[in-house]
């Protein structure tokens, strides 16, 4: 109760009593008593009780200790608590390891922030935005240009889209004197070239290139995937068949294993049958599109996407029979659009008791076709999915659909390029900033390229120290006398 209400004298004075009275306490006890006292001074003598006592120790009494080491300033002591855990066969996690790591940054001590993330590799944690970020502004601050290149790449591979913090730190090192002295003047394109093409594009990690002053610039993405300040055409990075077969197979796996099997199998089996497609439609979410109760007639997207498809085949339309009952769906309008997609062999009803999620994000993995859906795709279901392959995939094949004031569907195709930290052949950078907006065309860059005046085109904006955006930069020379001096 006093853990509940958050109540660490309470908590202490039961202690107190405990041990006068001789009541030997349990791990549970212990490990609750220690989460309250993480920034209290008594949670050293809470923890040497317990050692005193010979209470196994779990992954969150040591987590809290370490917190309590933090609380003082002592991230060796929090760096030890970790160690301790793989003595005891405790598996740590990324919890476990923020009190050292955020104190050994905040310390500027930058080998040792350094062997806590050589540490959690080790043990199969790996480093989110937050301890990233902890790891980049470390780096900055002890100006090392090779750390700086690291965390940079790791950010591109496992974060993607930045926050507009961890942005703000990425400006502060491209505008620092250390960055701009940096770099090889001389270099073999070839290699660079290489290196780009067997990563699958978009980056080739051969360190800096050029030397001299970086221009940072907020900027836009055009529907071509050209930046609109460099010129510079972003790539599309190419998904891995491998991943994408063994990511298929986990999805079936998890939805056998989650839905009746004889339902899912069936409808496996159906899609063999009359497969393949070249969208699928999740219908719930476009008939719920802007209200609260489900809207057949929304469901004409689907009529619409068929249209835009090389085969002018319908669309996988699926929805839960309970949709397609009631005296709602007995309308006429209502009828003839199930009887017309069901005369087409494109609707599937999921059965009672199912999840749609797993039907059609099986069917559009299994056909590598578009997915029409708003549906943002965060919850515990998709959280199964791992933050790796399924964010690739969901940016290459998700299509979002809004509808114009005259009621026609309107498709916000995927976007034209990768959604992720870019280096290009001539080391320059492009950063896309993490908001909250609707379609991708409205998403901010940043376009870092050493500066150059007639680097800079149009649609631009300056950044200042903080990475806000100042006064529209005047661009130098249009795209066509740019795109002329490339060539």
């Amino acid at each position: 109760m006093c853990s509940k209400r958050g109540d660490v004298m309470g908590a202490l004075s039961l202690y107190d009593s405990a041990r006068l009275e001789g009541v030997r306490l349990g791990q549970h006890h212990y490990t609750v008593l220690l989460y309250l006292c993480s920034s209290a001074a008594r949670g050293y003598e809470v923890y040497e009780n317990m050692c005193v006592d010979k209470v196994s120790m779990n992954e969150a009494a040591l987590t809290a200790v370490a917190r309590m080491a933090m609380s003082m300033g002592d991230g060796d002591m929090a760096f030890e608590m970790v160690r301790q855990m793989k003595d005891l066969g405790i598996s740590p996690k990324l919890r476990s390891y923020g009190p050292a790591l955020s104190t050994f940054c905040d310390n500027g001590e930058l080998d040792k922030a350094f062997a806590v993330e050589k540490h959690m590799l080790e043990h199969g944690v790996y480093p989110e935005e937050p301890e990233l970020e902890a790891l980049l502004r470390v780096s900055i601050g002890a100006g090392n240009s090779d750390k700086v290149y690291y965390v940079l790449h790791k950010l591109r591979s496992s974060v993607r889209k930045v926050s507009p913090t961890t942005a703000s730190l990425i400006v502060d090192w491209f505008k620092s004197k250390q960055a701009s002295r940096i770099g090889k003047r001389k270099w073999d394109k070839r290699l660079i070239m290489e290196a780009i093409e067997n990563n699958g594009g978009g980056w080739y990690g051969q360190g800096w290139l050029g030397k001299g002053k970086w221009e940072v610039v907020h900027t836009t993405i055009g529907k071509d995937g050209v930046c609109k300040c460099c010129g510079v055409h972003l790539t599309t990075i190419d998904l891995d068949p491998i991943e994408t077969e063994n990511f298929s197979k986990s999805v079936a796996s998890l939805a056998l294993m989650r839905e009746k099997g004889s339902n899912f199998l069936k409808f496996q089996k159906w899609l063999d049958y009359y497969g393949p497609f070249e969208a699928v439609v999740d219908a719930a979410n476009v008939g719920l599109f802007g209200q609260g109760r489900f809207m057949p007639h929304k469901a004409t997207v689907a009529n619409e996407i068929h249209q835009r498809l090389p085969s002018k085949k319908f669309p996988l339309i699926i929805l839960h029979n309970k949709r397609i009952k009631g005296d709602k769906m007995d309308e006429p309008i209502n009828r003839a659009l199930i009887d017309k997609w069901n005369n087409a062999n494109a609707l599937y009803a999921t059965p009672s008791g199912s999840n749609d999620d797993w039907y059609w994000l099986y069917a559009a993995i299994k056909f590598k076709c578009l997915l029409i859906t708003n549906d943002e795709m965060r919850d515990h279901l998709f959280q199964l999915l791992g933050n790796d392959f399924f964010p690739k995939w969901k940016e290459r094949h998700q299509v979002r659909f809004s509808f114009s004031d005259t009621g026609s569907p309107v498709f916000h195709m995927p976007p034209p390029c990768s959604v992720v930290i870019q280096e290009s052949e001539e080391g320059h950078w492009h950063v896309p900033i993490e908001t909250e907006l609707n379609y991708e065309s409205e998403r901010r860059w940043l376009c870092i390229t050493r500066a150059k005046l007639d680097m800079v085109r149009k649609d631009c904006s300056t950044t200042s120290k903080d990475s806000k955006p100042l006064q529209k930069a005047e661009c130098a020379r249009s795209a066509t006398r740019n795109a002329s001096a490339k060539e």
